[in-house]
């Protein structure tokens, strides 16, 4: 599968990980128990419509180079649990449909999956544009998964090690969310266990660049992706993606640069 539209689709759709993880990783206590931190203030971490995460409250945010070090190793660990988790989730998507149907041998199949996996990237961008919110109703399904979960997010706050922000990274992986779960139908539809993980990773990575400059820049910076201009642009940008899938699959454009920036189930 050709991963360079999930990349971008990633990239793209971290403006709703501005609303999501955003209060996550700005709420980091660099500085360990022992730092005297400047001064502490409150990071909520809701997320509109659905199941919240636990209260970050008052973290102590330290300062200096020390502490910007740390802070950075903090993000990275995090960052590194939570696309560790979406792997996962796609390896196991992809291994499960890999063992119900052989998809690349089947010529139909592989058919139906090119355009599925692009009609995800459409929802995706509507989504994001809050033109259609069918994938929150999702992420509310979803909301009995992280119940079980949750319970033990409590035992790794505060983040005061990089070692604790890799475990609540990876856990926090499995917070619902429409995104997420849109990448891992395209995961399943790649075919293997493999391809399925490299999908995920993929996306993650997308996600990466923004989340690690919100874990630096703070509040200020997720309060800009938040706006509805924003968002809108962001969602144009990923349902062009797919709607440009969608029309290669129809037959509406063979050309050879379209495979660059298309999302296909190789053969």
């Amino acid at each position: 599968m050709n991963l360079l539209p999930v990349l971008i689709a990633g990239l793209a759709g971290s403006v709703h990980c501005a609303g999501m993880c955003g209060g996550i990783v700005s709420a980091f206590s660099v500085g360990g128990p022992s730092a005297a931190p400047v001064r502490a203030r409150v990071i909520p971490i809701v997320r509109a419509g659905a199941v919240t995460g636990p209260s970050m409250s008052a973290l102590p945010l330290a300062t200096g180079g020390a502490a910007a070090a740390g802070a950075i190793g903090h993000v990275l660990s995090y960052n590194a649990g939570r696309i560790g988790s979406y792997m996962l989730a796609g390896a196991i998507a992809g291994g499960f449909a890999g063992s119900v149907a052989s998809l690349a041998h089947m010529a139909s199949a592989q058919q139906a999956a090119h355009v599925l996996a692009n009609l995800m990237l459409a929802v995706m961008g509507l989504y994001l544009m809050d033109a259609w919110r069918g994938l929150a109703r999702v992420e509310q399904a979803g909301g009995v998964l992280w119940r079980r979960v949750q319970p033990l997010v409590k035992p790794l706050v505060p983040m005061d090690t990089p070692l604790k922000a890799l475990a609540l990274g990876g856990l926090w992986g499995w917070v619902p969310c429409g995104m997420v779960y849109s990448m891992l139908l395209t995961a399943m539809l790649s075919g293997s266990a493999l391809d399925g993980a490299l999908v995920m990773g993929a996306f993650g990575l997308g996600t990466l660049p923004m989340l690690l400059a919100m874990g630096m820049a703070g509040a200020k910076l997720r309060q800009y992706l938040q706006q509805r201009s924003v968002r809108i642009a962001c969602g144009f940008v990923v349902l062009g993606f797919g709607a440009l899938g969608l029309a290669r699959a129809a037959g509406g454009g063979q050309h050879a640069w379209l495979d660059v920036l298309c999302l296909t189930v190789q053969p």
